[in-house]
């Protein structure tokens, strides 16, 4: 079943993952997903799995490199890029850094007590792998910043990519996440985020951001999803926002969207340990809520939680008997098989083919080398 689109926009609703842009930078653990659909043209990522080690940041917009080679960035430090194309890309990052004085501007900058463990593992729609899809993220373990947001591919009717918008905004988000104005308050960056990005399209988005005492701060519009899990049980939750079934909040380029006052905003005291699930709805669409406790208990690292739970949800989403929480909810909703079927004993199931990003993220003590 197609996601439908709001009644102000009237477009449809699907998620996807893209090709990351990497760089370096000394200031920061972080990493953006998301790239023109041609960055790794010749070597297509088709899965990708990141394991957050060193200091990432994307290249600056969309001016990309046409040969990977090592570049002399801003901040002093080089990198270089290489890819093998498997079924599992591998990302190998080379660099040097030149130490410099950084100031702190936030509280947001250096967290004298928690920050994130984190791995992220995204799984395109089987229909968009070479199209390079619309969904992106942003995560900043050191910074405690995890973000997502989810294109609506309706767009693409009117011949306007509809990855650019949830691109640009997660690029913003990278750009102003530790601005003394944010403070540590995600409504505040999506706001910013969204008033900076000028491309046209919209999109479901959900910010993350961990104080440095352990709370961690949502704002959420749209249908992506977040997880607290706590000694093996769900503690927390976000709820979905909708205009009716399928058809989810969004932000937009058009002036009679959603805005960062329609974001569901709220908090919670995390401790050491616990456990952030968060991505589209590709996810939560087709993974129930125990199955993501079972899945990463399996595992101690976060890059291999992502990537089981995301394989998890890749499988449910192609089969056609499971009786996913997406088809459930669909039948409460009054859809269902025809009535000569349910007297066969039939009903509504199958996953929801879709695109899906995850984000897997544990609550460490900070490591020391932040305050050296």
């Amino acid at each position: 079943m197609q996601r439908e689109p709001s009644d102000q926009s009237r477009r449809r609703k699907a998620q996807f993952c893209t090709h990351p842009n990497l760089g370096i930078t000394s200031s920061a653990y972080i990493l953006r997903g998301y790239g023109p659909p041609n960055l790794l043209s010749s070597t297509l990522l088709r899965f990708t799995t990141l394991r957050l080690t060193h200091t990432i940041s994307p290249l600056s917009k969309y001016n990309h490199p046409k040969k990977f080679e090592t570049r002399e960035m801003a901040s002093g430090a080089t990198w270089r890029l290489s890819v093998s194309p498997s079924n599992f890309a591998r990302l190998s990052l080379s660099f040097r850094t030149k130490r410099r004085q950084l100031p702190l501007r936030t509280a947001c900058t250096v967290r004298s007590e928690v920050s994130l463990s984190v791995g992220v593992r995204l799984i395109p729609h089987p229909r968009k792998i070479e199209t390079g899809g619309e969904d992106a993220f942003f995560v900043s373990g050191e910074n405690g910043v995890l973000a997502v947001a989810d294109g609506v591919s309706g767009w693409a009717e009117r011949n306007v990519n509809p990855a650019l918008f949830s691109r640009q905004l997660m690029s913003h988000a990278s750009n102003f996440f530790a601005d003394e104005e944010i403070n540590c308050d995600p409504q505040i960056l999506l706001r910013k985020s969204h008033e900076a990005t000028t491309s046209v399209g919209s999109a479901t988005v959900l910010f993350a951001m961990l104080e440095k005492n352990g709370t961690l701060k949502i704002a959420n519009v749209g249908d992506c999803g977040l997880r607290i899990i706590r000694k093996g049980r769900v503690i927390f939750a976000t709820c979905p926002q909708e205009h009716y079934f399928d058809c989810p909040y969004q932000i937009s380029s058009e002036s009679n969207g959603q805005t960062y006052e329609d974001a569901t905003v709220c908090s919670i005291k995390l401790k050491e340990q616990d456990i952030i699930v968060m991505g589209s709805d590709g996810l939560f669409d087709n993974v129930f809520d125990r199955e993501i406790i079972t899945e990463i208990s399996n595992f101690q690292d976060m890059t291999e939680a992502a990537k089981g739970l995301a394989e998890l949800a890749s499988n449910h989403s192609r089969d056609f008997y499971f009786d996913s929480p997406f088809s459930a909810e669909a039948r409460t909703r009054g859809f269902d098989v025809k009535w000569w079927e349910k007297l066969l004993g039939k009903k509504l199931t199958g996953g929801k083919l879709d695109d899906i990003t995850v984000i897997v993220a544990q609550v460490v003590k900070a490591s020391t080398e932040q305050h050296s």
